[in-house]
């Protein structure tokens, strides 16, 4: 699986519009179900601009003929536009939601929750930057994981979740069984904050119920030339 802000298809400065690029990287990983941020579902205003820009909203490009079952979760709604977070899956759903969790006005947040017919539980998720919302939208993510997350059931949560305090890090680990990829294998979490530079973890995968075989910070070419955040890539297989 791969975790991914998007950064709404731009590069690092807002310069260049590079969603082919994104979609080709994304490709190549192969990924069976992808987590990402920062996704347009609608952009008048771009449509006009970027002539690359695609008549498919941005999920339908990204997904096309690859991830055939996909949620997206409309969290930053404007008169031009909204964009949110997405789940692309070759697998299908078996149910999804999106959970609206803005506590500040003009940072509209979601959880974008999903389980798969293979019985997984998924949580794609993007926090605010402010201290208070954080707290706030910590606090939330783990009642919906206490309410709506079976202990029994493989659990996968992902996103970016702006922690540079490591509070919801440390809360989650303390308390819900959870693992977070790069920390288990490495023993601590991937910088993955600026892309060229990543000086901050901010983008994370824990996971309950799953074995993990492999987990790395996609970084070097060519990601550090598209979005502002590295991705992260982490390979599971099913316990038994």
């Amino acid at each position: 699986m791969l975790s991914y802000n998007i950064h709404k298809g731009f590069n690092q400065l807002n310069r260049k519009y590079i969603a082919d690029e994104i979609r080709h990287s994304v490709r190549l990983i192969n990924a069976d179900i992808l987590f990402l941020q920062e996704v347009i579902g609608r952009n008048d205003k771009h449509n006009v601009a970027y002539h690359e820009w695609d008549d498919d909203s941005q999920l339908e490009y990204l997904a096309d003929s690859v991830w055939h079952h996909y949620a997206y979760g409309k969290n930053a709604i404007y008169e031009h536009g909204h964009h949110g977070n997405a789940i692309l899956s070759k697998v299908p759903f078996r149910q999804w939601e999106n959970i609206d969790i803005s506590y500040v006005r003009k940072s509209h947040r979601g959880i974008l929750f999903g389980q798969l017919d293979n019985g997984v539980q998924l949580m794609c998720t993007h926090f605010g930057l402010l201290p208070k919302e954080q707290k706030q939208q910590s606090q939330r993510l783990q009642q919906e994981i206490k309410q709506r997350i079976d202990a029994q059931q493989p659990f996968i949560l992902a996103g970016d979740f702006n922690d540079f305090s490591m509070k919801t890090h440390n809360s989650l680990l303390k308390r819900f069984d959870l693992q977070e990829c790069c920390e288990c294998k490495n023993s601590k979490l991937a910088r993955t904050f600026p892309s060229r530079y990543p000086l901050f973890a901010l983008d994370r995968i824990y996971f309950s119920g799953l074995e993990l075989v492999d987990s790395e910070r996609l970084s070097g070419d060519p990601w550090d030339k598209l979005s502002d955040h590295c991705a992260l890539f982490a390979e599971f297989a099913l316990t038994s």
